[in-house]
């Protein structure tokens, strides 16, 4: 695909470099030329979509190996550790990482991507939120796009990811097995292929060993409110769970400090499993049981197969699932 240059606009508008760089950097008033000249150079750029390459023009004297990074929410902790991990193995291979927060919004995902068209990144590693894989699958044509943790089970792109399915197999079974015959399940979006997988793991589970057992599925979000509300709900059932699965660290949080306001213990009254490995869940009371994903391994296949895309000029269409680890610690009660 064609890229728009500063050489297009001079064509078209008949101005000189100097004076196109003066108004497109928005210095036209500046160096006192014309609004008629202005309102060419700026509709000739919007007509051709012109993005200036501003990589080359930050880093005119130093060298590129440049990747961007989008995860959502940095203020979750699973994707805070994913970012710090591929930082520090980008940063081991020479590479510098610009990093975007899109905080689960598609408009803003959108946005970030067009910053990283602009900055004419080496690499893409992208925890994607969006549901169509149209405008990754176009760029990745010139640039390099590694998916992680989420993927599109349609797309060619490659991907890195934990196999969630299992995981939640092997949670949702530990509760059944434990007699647990109320259970809730606190989910994130909808639209994310970890939920889905995970959901259908904790659904196969129920088909292998759920004989009378009931188990419910609620929420759209990997946020402490969507767990504590929905944790609130549930407890006003007239049969309210015996056991709480929820998909991810930030739900749990919403669950326990619901469960601590309804003065419910852990495992008690309730029994508890999360989703994703954090150090500080072995220091609550109790230690909570979880489903730990391989995090850092991730990260550095991600940056592995990411230069080596870069490097040697490969389209590679890896799709790698990682296995995942049951911790169990005190937070399930054997119901008999």
């Amino acid at each position: 695909m064609k890229k728009e240059t500063l050489e297009d606009i001079v064509r078209i508008t008949g101005f000189s470099k100097t004076t196109i760089s003066r108004v497109l950097n928005g210095k036209g008033e500046e160096f006192r030329i014309s609004l008629d000249t202005i309102e060419k150079v700026l509709h000739a750029a919007r007509e051709i979509n012109y993005r200036p390459n501003l990589l080359a023009q930050t880093l005119r004297k130093k060298s590129g190996n440049t990747i961007a990074l989008a995860v959502p929410h940095l203020s979750n902790p699973f994707f805070a550790s994913i970012a710090s991990n591929i930082s520090i193995e980008a940063k081991k291979n020479d590479f510098m990482v610009m990093l975007f927060d899109t905080q689960e919004d598609p408009q803003l995902e959108s946005n970030a991507i067009d910053a990283m068209v602009d900055y004419h990144v080496d690499g893409i590693i992208i925890v994607p939120c969006g549901e169509s894989p149209k405008r990754l699958e176009e760029i990745s044509k010139n640039t390099p796009v590694i998916l992680v943790d989420r993927y599109f089970r349609n797309s060619f792109l490659p991907y890195i990811s934990t196999n969630n399915l299992e995981g939640a197999y092997q949670a949702m079974k530990l509760l059944l097995t434990s007699g647990h015959k109320e259970i809730l399940v606190i989910g994130g979006p909808t639209v994310s292929v970890t939920t889905q997988e995970r959901i259908m793991g904790c659904r196969k589970a129920m088909d292998d060993f759920g004989e009378g057992a009931r188990m419910q599925v609620l929420g759209n979000e990997f946020s402490i409110q969507n767990g504590y509300i929905e944790t609130k709900l549930s407890l006003q059932r007239d049969t309210p769970p015996t056991a709480i699965f929820t998909l991810s660290n930030t739900i749990f949080l919403g669950t326990y400090k619901a469960l601590e306001e309804q003065g419910l213990s852990i495992p008690d009254d309730v029994s508890v499993i999360t989703f994703d490995n954090n150090l500080a869940l072995d220091f609550m009371k109790p230690a909570i049981t979880r489903v730990a994903q391989p995090i850092q391994s991730m990260g550095i296949a991600a940056i592995k197969l990411l230069i080596t895309c870069i490097r040697e000029h490969r389209v590679l269409h890896s799709k790698m699932l990682m296995t995942p680890t049951l911790t169990v610690r005190d937070s399930v009660k054997i119901r008999r």
